[in-house]
Order: C-alpha cells, then structure tokens, then sequence
C-alpha cells in the first residue's frame, strides 16, 4: 500500500471532531507496537547497512505510514511531535530528521520534555523556576543536587539543566518565547518536508528534525 504526504493532509485537513472515533478502540501505533517500537524505526540504519536490514526499515515505513494516514489522531499526534515535544522514533508518518527538518522550516525551537517528570518518578514533583533553583543552590552550597531537587520538590534532571544554564549565562526568563505555529502550517510543512525528503535511511550521524 502506498501512502503519500497528499494523503495524510488531506484526511488530517477534513477531519473536525475525532475524539469520539477512537473511544473503545485502539490506535495503530498501540495496536501495532511490533512495528512503531522496532529497533529500526527507533534508530533508522545507516546507508552501510545490509540490503536487508534497508529493505526490513523500508517495509516497516510503509507500514506505519499506512496506519498514520487511517489514523483519526493524525493531525494532533503531528502537532504535538512537531511544535510542543522532541520525541524519537517514527510518530505521524514522519520520521525524527523529518521532523527536525519541519522545525527548521517553521522555525520552532522545542526544548527537550523533563522525562522524569513525565513519567511521575515522585507524585510531589512540581515546576520550579530558574531563579528558584538558583537562589536555594546559594541558600545551600553544600547540599547535593539529590537534595536540592527533594527540597525544590522536582527532578534531578530540572536542577542540572537550570544550573548547566547558569554556567552558560542562560536565563530562561530573559528569553522571549516564540509562537507556536498554526496546524495549517505545521501540515503545510508536513506536505513540503516529507515529499522532498521520503524516509530513507539515516546516511551517518548526521541529525537533519
């Protein structure tokens, strides 16, 4: 079955209420974990890789292609992958340097999610501000990072990036954000992106977005 960006937009585009067509039912990318969580769609081979290897990655390309374009989630999933998280693997029809490419194109900045956050790793964990991990790290010099993230209430990871900041002269709050795109031109960029770029194997290590 052969999928095209066409395809998808246009299927994304019509649909205006979806939330009830997925109730009691189960997305592709759940359904067909097999697929979305292989190996290769996680890391997609290199253009050293075997003809079979190529071909498997290929097959399996298709494959979730075909469930994102029957997919009634599509247009949410592909925002939300595109402008709001920087997530790995294959999501929406798009691969991780097809989406890096559509960010450029937008210019959208994502910063990387707080994963120990997400994952709820402690029940208590809360946002905390720049300035407030700065101000207890000087209230406490001596404290570990363990411990200044158990009295902030946060990850560790939130209070290594603010202080990895810190050290960079980066202040989070002197940064004027920039505005989130529109779904048009997030599937506009969809439409350019992976017509130009179908998804073939990662030449290298090179990171296209």
């Amino acid at each position: 079955m052969t999928v095209n960006s066409a395809n998808l937009t246009e299927r994304s585009r019509a649909a205006v209420d979806t939330s009830s067509s997925t109730d009691g039912a189960m997305t592709g990318c759940i359904a067909r974990s097999d697929i979305f969580q292989h190996r290769l769609m996680e890391e997609p081979p290199p253009a050293s890789a075997t003809r079979r290897t190529r071909e498997r990655y290929e097959q399996l390309v298709r494959d979730a292609k075909a469930l994102c374009a029957s997919c009634p989630l599509f247009t949410d999933c592909l925002y939300s992958a595109v402008a709001e998280h920087d997530v790995s693997g294959f999501v929406a029809g798009t691969t991780a340097a097809q989406r890096r490419s559509m960010r450029n194109l937008l210019d959208v900045e994502v910063q990387a999610d707080d994963f120990d956050q997400l994952a709820g790793a402690r029940g208590t964990r809360r946002p905390v501000s720049h300035e407030e991990v700065l101000r207890l790290r000087g209230q406490y010099p001596n404290d570990s990072l363990e411990s200044l993230a158990m009295r902030l209430g946060c990850s560790l990871s939130t209070v290594k990036r603010h202080l990895r900041r810190a050290r960079r002269g980066q202040s989070p709050a002197a940064k004027t954000p920039r505005p989130r795109p529109e779904v048009s031109a997030v599937l506009d960029a969809f439409e350019t992106v992976v017509d130009v770029q179908p998804c073939q194997p990662r030449r290298g290590g090179s990171r296209v977005a």
